[in-house]
């Protein structure tokens, strides 16, 4: 029987030559799938793509379209569960009623998005004017738009609810993103970006790979072009606050929103700010 194969899931077509890694169960051994790595020209293309949508503000999806793409892959989740829990329990050694929680789990962390989005949370304030005579006829108010490309690097003990956490506030934040799973445990990410872009999610929106190299990826995490990256690590050298770590988007959130009120970026995340894991 051929084993499914999975090449990167790139916005345009890639140069390849990456390796190819088995993806096994681990309590036997049987391959389960075969997954095609990204080089490093790959890797750094995918992110230049990502980018690229970023600057390009007519590319950016609304919020109304952000809801609409949540909102059906959420639906397509409650109707494969019982395909995704075996696939994570299979590639991940888990126990299938732990996958199937996780599974779960995962459903409610997208519609957390979506219910972020269609809150307060998801928008921008109005600030009080007409308080003095600066400010008489007046309004102001400030907006939350992208802040820029978010890679996510994702751990192998929860192959779908770290996805889950990682790509959902990303996709509901407009933040174009680039996702590598754990080598381990690639398939359930593979999953569900594929339903995403099922969902209508454009392919350049989010794209998954696993990175040929500890190298490549290494490249990626040091690329100025990671605007949620790059805002953190800002946020941590003015005021100390915590690093993250993998899986941990949550908390970005809320480290990056505080930030970039606080500093006046200019940008904030619209994620769900109790989206923890």
């Amino acid at each position: 029987m051929t084993q499914p194969h999975w090449k990167p899931q790139l916005a345009k077509a890639g140069a390849g030559g990456g390796g190819v890694v088995e993806v096994t169960r681990p309590w036997d051994g049987a391959v389960m799938a075969t997954v095609e790595k990204a080089g490093g020209e790959d890797a750094l293309a995918a992110l230049e793509t990502a980018h690229a949508v970023y600057q390009d503000r007519g590319a950016w999806l609304t919020p109304a379209e952000r809801i609409e793409i949540l909102e059906k892959t959420c639906r397509m989740m409650g109707e494969r569960a019982g395909e995704l829990a075996l696939q994570a329990a299979a590639e991940g050694g888990k126990p299938l009623p732990d996958s199937q929680v996780e599974v779960a789990r995962a459903i409610v962390s997208l519609q957390s998005c979506v219910d972020c989005l269609r809150g307060e949370r998801g928008h921008g304030e109005r600030i009080p004017m007409g308080i003095n005579a600066a400010s008489l006829h007046r309004i102001a108010f400030t907006i939350k738009e992208p802040i820029g490309v978010v890679l996510a690097f994702s751990a192998f003990n929860h192959p779908v609810n770290l996805i889950a956490h990682q790509v959902g506030p990303a996709v509901a934040a407009g933040c174009p993103v680039v996702v590598k799973p754990a080598e381990a445990t690639p398939l359930s990410c593979f999953a569900l970006v594929q339903m995403l872009h099922e969902a209508g999610l454009p392919p350049t929106h989010c794209q998954a790979l696993l990175a040929d190299s500890h190298e490549v990826s290494q490249q990626l995490a040091a690329d100025e072009r990671d605007g949620f990256g790059q805002v953190v690590e800002r946020i941590d050298a003015d005021d100390g606050a915590e690093h993250l770590a993998a899986g941990d988007l949550g908390v970005g959130v809320r480290v990056v929103e505080h930030g970039a009120l606080k500093r006046g970026l200019g940008r904030a995340l619209p994620a769900a700010n109790d989206l923890g894991a």
